[in-house]
């Protein structure tokens, strides 16, 4: 008779649907195949959102909008996300988990013409990061995995919880000196690129 198979629970998770566990390995120790398919699909994640970050960085270099610290801000977490993708990818190497290799989605940002919006894009995708990260941390407790519950609280929550805080501030800045979704409110974008020191976190 063959096993009966284990009901999955409803997630927003990007699981990695075509994982190869490395059931295998010999570090290997009470690291949850769900955990390490989550942790495998949230890899890539991290490496998506640094790749359109990147993208916005690219958009404020041309010399038709020319805002070079917000082009150098969005460059900075971008680095700052591929890091994290990095150490994510470590932790499961550790565990004795497997990474499979999957294409990265386009960016998607070819429209954005405007200070507003990238800033928009940003907040939304580390809110959805922040929810990802919440899910993995009950999922690891819920399949007692205490180590992996910590590691992603220490290190990818609680950094997420300044990251949305100072993007809020700066779209609060950015409506209050008239930044509009299209390229018009050019004196405000200039405003907001002499912010250089918000554009940064200690």
């Amino acid at each position: 008779m063959s096993e009966p198979r284990v009901k999955r629970i409803k997630t927003c998770l990007p699981l990695c649907k075509t994982h190869v566990s490395s059931a295998e390995s010999q570090v290997k120790q009470n690291f949850p195949r769900v955990v390490e398919e989550s942790l495998c699909g949230v890899s890539t994640l991290l490496m998506e959102v640094s790749y359109k970050l990147e993208a916005l960085a690219r958009i404020f270099e041309q010399s038709n909008l020319a805002l070079p610290r917000v082009a150098a801000y969005f460059h900075q977490e971008s680095v700052k996300e591929q890091e994290r993708a990095e150490v994510m990818l470590k932790y499961m190497s550790q565990r004795g988990g497997k990474y499979c290799n999957k294409n990265i989605k386009r960016p998607g940002t070819e429209q954005v013409c405007a200070v507003l919006p990238a800033l928009e894009i940003m907040l939304n995708q580390w809110k959805e990061e922040m929810s990802v990260m919440l899910e993995i941390n009950h999922l690891a407790h819920e399949h007692d995995d205490p180590h992996t519950a910590s590691v992603i609280k220490s290190q990818f929550i609680e950094p997420l919880i300044q990251k949305v805080k100072l993007v809020g501030d700066l779209l609060t800045n950015a409506r209050r000196v008239g930044c509009t979704d299209d390229s018009t409110a050019g004196f405000g974008e200039f405003l907001i690129d002499q912010l250089q020191e918000n554009l940064t976190i200690a």
